[in-house]
């Protein structure tokens, strides 16, 4: 493995493993701290914290001689490890295995939660489940032991809560193919989410690449008391940036006021940070972080962290690309919804906005855990609240649900009496699992499309996100909150002023809720749900049923034929909003992940099309009938004609769903046209074909460090392009993982009101691809229904070599083509 996991020393003390579970893989602390000098010693000004975490993971910091220019410059990284979920990880072990490479190189892990559907409760839920998706389970189990990744068993917990118990660190470089890995920052790293082939390029050794964030700052002042809770600071963030304000960012905590908040208090504000659009978002090291390390048994770590707080915190003197200033002790609870994660109700106001808009104010159901708020402190301040009404008689009247975030969280609140104060008042404790939070809910209480309020402790509550119900109003917001409202089952209740009657007819108020931060007795870890894989695999098969229709095998994309793409049809035009829920649903979806062909049936399907105001219900230009969206683009590639979508703001907010990104791919679309893409989407044109890719010669050209600003460097540009030539990597310059991996031509409107030229009925063609070019504007005839037509502009942000993917028809094809 590299030099980077097997330093020994550390300015001369002994190194620490960065796991329990893996004793030989060490932290390199030396090593950042070199990196974080000689970019220091460059820079000649001080640095933020992300910055120095960046900055210290850099593949050959001496190698770049060129400023780094925040939102400017691209960074070639060594992550220090990789984690997946199981929907996704069935992708990305499908490309590695298709790599022909015989183990990762890196530290990864696959953690099982989000195949679990939540139905009855924890136990029989997840024996469901165990039985419904064993050919997954076998295939990731199988693949893990065979290519050196740590597998955690259905029932393990949450990926996100794993991680924060026993691999995030401070000071961590980590990704993760899960768009809340970001919750690992409340430990003072940065865990970034991304998609499945660029956990593949760094398991198989290659550096990532990432365009160097801007650094967003939140001063934090005051401390968080009474309802106030660490979910509100994420809220009120999430009220000032919406859900693009954190595009191209990090957002870094700092202050007097980060030491009022708990380490998973932390981890929930970063967590959600997924939902403002955020690279991701990181706290500074400090006492509350060591004593969560110490309490999950990392006591060297914390030691070996707080010998290294110099790195771990922000410069004094950093600046910010932009500042946000927040009082804690001015905050109050809030719910942000429906349909939206910034969307901001202050409780004093819900009731009045929620009869001025008409949103349901009986709430049917209260659900509390999921990989935002499911830490021990969340599950006690929940179960605080529920005591005080159990005490006074009292039980939910909404139907209440309560997820453990892990095995140890559940272990430890059974042992100390929480789920048992849940059950009494009427709660059903879930697996350890996603479960509703991404779809995986079997709900009964209401009929498709009947109107209705939730509140859950969640992060994200798009339309359908929850129970496919397009009607359901969800509000996000902390677990006290729900709590509290599941026992008035009244949107518009304030549990800071409002009161309820018991039972015996007295009026009843709740006290603000407390709860231990940390288990006094120490967590208890539960079962033992982990695999390490073995030493010696050489006996370890791996099998994938070609009749299958949960896992299939990959095939390369076809190449671009060397002509302008004419004619093309305009599958949808999407009106409004378009995340990944709506061009690839999770849910009942989740079971195909690991099938192209089969996931593929459900793209787009919750999309709206702006001629009919309809989702999943598009004309088949060929026929004239209406049909369902995947339907009518399996048409269109059996009839060889190639589509595209149109769309509007912030393509693709959402998850790190690189399906989303894979399926209009297979099923023949050529480009994707909108007003702004969202910052994950940016990254999932991503290329599946990883067969045979990764040979040693391609290996070394890509192990270089290169972050080039032209704007800034006088060199003349054919003088630098001899230099590159001289060391082989001219074609992969500008390589970055953020874009276009899929030989999918992701454009904008030059001018964002060319939106509204385009018909659902018009013929697009893009011209002048013979004379494609970084920087040059590509050109977009509109032929109308009606005879006449017109041209636009469209902008790209490709440069040469990845333009060379588009042509090779995906970035791995050219690898191949290179190799």
């Amino acid at each position: 493995s590299r030099s980077f996991h097997t330093s020994m020393l550390v300015r001369g003390r002994p190194a620490v493993a960065m796991s329990r579970l893996e004793p030989d893989m060490k932290i390199n602390y030396e090593k950042i701290e070199e990196n974080i000098g000689v970019v220091k010693n460059r820079l000649k000004r001080p640095l933020t914290l992300s910055e120095k975490i960046l900055y210290g993971h850099l593949d050959t910091p001496t190698l770049n001689k060129w400023d780094i220019v925040r939102g400017e410059s691209y960074l070639r990284l060594r992550p220090d490890r990789v984690a997946m979920q199981d929907a996704t990880a069935q992708m990305a072990m499908l490309q590695f295995i298709s790599s022909g490479l015989p183990k990762v190189a890196v530290p990864s892990t696959i953690h099982c939660d989000h195949l679990i559907q939540a139905q009855i409760g924890g136990e029989k839920d997840l024996a469901r489940a165990k039985d419904m998706n064993a050919e997954v389970y076998n295939f990731l189990q199988t693949a893990g032991a065979k290519y050196g990744v740590g597998f955690w068993k259905p029932g393990s917990g949450i990926i996100h809560q794993i991680i924060l118990e026993n691999y995030a660190f401070p000071g961590v470089l980590l990704i993760g193919t899960d768009s809340h890995t970001p919750n690992g920052g409340g430990l003072g790293g940065l865990c970034i989410g991304v998609g499945g082939a660029d956990a593949v390029d760094v398991m198989a050794d290659i550096p990532w690449e990432l365009k160097c964030p801007k650094v967003i700052g939140v001063e934090l002042t005051g401390e968080l008391s009474g309802w106030a809770s660490p979910k509100d600071v994420i809220l009120k963030v999430a009220d000032i940036l919406t859900v693009k304000g954190g595009t191209g960012a990090i957002v870094e905590y700092h202050g007097p006021g980060v030491d009022s908040i708990s380490c998973t208090g932390m981890g929930t504000i970063c967590n959600m940070g997924a939902e403002i659009g955020a690279t991701t978002s990181v706290f500074p090291y400090n006492k509350r972080m060591k004593d969560y390390l110490i309490a999950t048994n990392r006591k060297d770590i914390a030691d070996a962290a707080t010998s290294m707080q110099e790195h771990l915190v922000p410069d004094e003197g950093s600046q910010y690309d932009r500042l946000i200033k927040i009082n804690l002790n001015e905050l109050k609870p809030a719910l942000n919804g429906p349909f939206t994660p910034d969307l901001y109700n202050p409780c004093t106001d819900m009731r009045a906005n929620a009869e001025k808009n008409g949103w349901p104010l009986e709430v049917k159901v209260g659900l509390i855990g999921s990989c935002t708020n499911s830490s021990y402190e969340d599950m006690g301040r929940s179960a605080n609240i529920c005591k005080q009404a159990r005490d006074k008689g009292l039980k939910a009247k909404s139907a209440f649900t309560i997820t453990p975030g892990s095995e140890q969280v559940r272990a430890t609140i059974e042992r100390d009496g929480y789920a048992e104060i849940f059950r009494d008042v009427g709660g059903v404790v879930l697996a350890n699992a996603c479960g509703p939070c991404i779809g995986q809910w079997d709900r009964k209480d209401v009929k498709m499309g009947e109107k209705n309020t939730i509140v859950t402790s969640y992060n994200r509550n798009f339309t359908g996100r929850n129970d496919a119900n397009p009607a359901t109003h969800a509000f996000v917001t902390s677990p006290e909150v729900v709590t509290a409202m599941v026992f008035a089952g009244d949107l518009g209740f304030n549990p800071e002023t409002d009161s309820i009657t018991a039972p015996d007819g007295s009026e009843f108020k709740f006290q603000a809720p407390t709860g231990d931060e940390l288990p006094s007795k120490g967590f208890d870890p539960g079962e033992d749900t982990y695999q390490h894989p073995p030493s010696d695999s050489a006996a370890v098969k791996v099998d994938v049923d070609p009749k299958s229709d949960r896992l299939q095998l990959l095939e390369p994309f076809d190449t671009w034929h060397g002509k302008d793409l004419e004619d093309m049809a305009v599958l949808i035009k999407v009106k409004g909003k378009c995340t990944t829920d709506h061009i690839s649903m999770a849910g009942p979806w989740l079971k195909y992940r690991g099938h192209l062909d089969n996931i593929s049936n459900n793209m787009l399907i919750g999309a709206i099309n702006i001629e009919n105001d309809q989702a999943n219900s598009i004309k088949n230009r060929l026929t004239g009938e209406y049909g369902a969206v995947p339907d009518v683009a399996r048409h269109y590639k059996a009839k060889q004609l190639n589509w595209v979508v149109v769309g509007d703001e912030n393509y693709g907010e959402g998850s790190s769903r690189e399906h989303a990104a894979l399926e209009p791919r297979h099923l023949g679309g050529r480009a994707i046209i909108v007003k702004s893409f969202a910052r994950i989407h940016g990254k999932k044109f991503l290329i599946l074909n990883k067969i045979n890719a990764f040979s040693n010669e391609f290996k070394k050209i890509f192990n270089l460090n290169i972050s080039i600003n032209f704007k800034k460097e006088k060199c003349s540009f054919k003088r630098f392009k001899k230099s590159l030539f001289e060391l082989k990597i001219l074609k992969l310059l500008f390589c970055k993982t953020n874009l276009k991996k899929q030989g999918v031509l992701p454009l904008t409107f030059d001018n964002p009101s060319d939106y509204d030229k385009i018909k659902p009925d018009d013929n697009i063609s893009i011209v002048g691809l013979n004379d494609f070019t970084p920087g040059k504007a590509l050109d977009c005839v509109l032929k109308h229904s009606n005879g006449s037509s017109e041209t636009i502009k469209l902008n790209h942000t490709f440069n040469q070599p990845q333009i060379e993917w588009f042509q090779a028809g995906s970035a791995l094809n050219r690898m191949k083509m290179m190799a």
